[in-house]
């Protein structure tokens, strides 16, 4: 069956950029020319996403806004005559079908996903979390959905991470099957390094079963007093086989500091406008 909804978490509080975010949605932060949720957009797009549902909390009106029509701003742009900057506003809200459900209480991931369950009904569904942002040339969804059309199963994007950041990573136990292709045989929840059973870590993406939101009804609060996705696709293994998916790409942590520069410099410099200039004033302070 065909994956058409996406889910798109975006109801966190954005700590680690604190004072900007007490304001200013984290996911809305600039990269480039475009704010991150932009590109998590794009992506599940470009992958055949149908429907995005978008996990939001309270003072994040701000994503809402983004993806809506703005009267005002188009007549202005109309009467500048700014023909190309009009285009680009109007096709914002006509990008995807996009609905609104609104996580109350930060319990987690696991409840974030739990909250959309209306609106994804009984069907396959994706999950992305807008802070990894994945350049490749291939989607990593699209990757992804691959998989998920030749075994019919739930997929989660892994990678390789290093040893001291096992501890920040859901990892998991796994059987190689394929290129980049594993079955997943166990789950933890950040563990120490030397419990860790290898060293491929669960990254932003998911594709998932519909069972999963029974079993997260059932999931109790894990590590941090949340409910852990984690825990639950480890309790779904005793029912459903699962699969994970190494992709092929560049991932970005942008939901830290250092991480958000990063992208910003890397996705900067591949800008056929902005490239050039800012290589050669790179090039004149370092």
């Amino acid at each position: 069956m065909k994956v058409r909804k996406a889910v798109i978490t975006a109801a966190g509080w954005g700590t680690r950029f604190l004072p900007i975010t007490k304001s200013q949605p984290k996911e809305m932060l600039p990269l480039v020319n475009k704010p991150l949720i932009h590109y998590t957009v794009d992506e599940a797009i470009n992958s055949g996403i149908e429907q995005i549902v978008l996990v939001t909390a309270i003072s994040k009106r701000a994503i809402e806004d983004y993806f809506d029509r703005s009267f005002e701003l188009e007549h202005l742009l109309e009467q500048k005559k700014e023909t190309r900057l009009l285009k680009e506003m109007q096709e914002l809200s006509t990008l995807v079908d996009v609905c609104y459900v609104r996580q109350k209480q930060q319990l987690g991931l696991g409840h974030a996903v739990l909250t959309a369950r209306d609106v994804v009904g009984e069907e396959h569904f994706a999950v992305i979390l807008p802070d990894d942002i994945i350049d490749s040339q291939v989607p990593a969804l699209k990757q992804m959905l691959a998989v998920h059309e030749q075994y019919g199963a739930g997929v989660i994007a892994v990678e390789s991470v290093a040893t001291q950041d096992l501890n920040k990573y859901g990892i998991i136990e796994a059987k190689k099957i394929g290129s980049g292709t594993y079955q997943v045989l166990g789950l933890v929840e950040k563990p120490e390094p030397d419990q860790a059973p290898s060293n491929l870590g669960i990254v932003g993406r998911y594709i998932l079963s519909p069972r999963i939101f029974d079993v997260l009804e059932k999931t109790p609060r894990g590590r941090g007093q949340e409910i852990q996705l984690t825990d639950a696709l480890q309790r779904l293994l005793d029912q459903q086989p699962l699969y994970a998916c190494e992709f092929e790409g560049k991932r970005y942590d942008t939901g830290t500091p250092m991480g958000w520069m990063k992208a910003t410099m890397t996705f900067a410099l591949k800008h056929p406008e902005y490239g050039p200039e800012l290589r050669e004033y790179l090039q004149q302070i370092l």
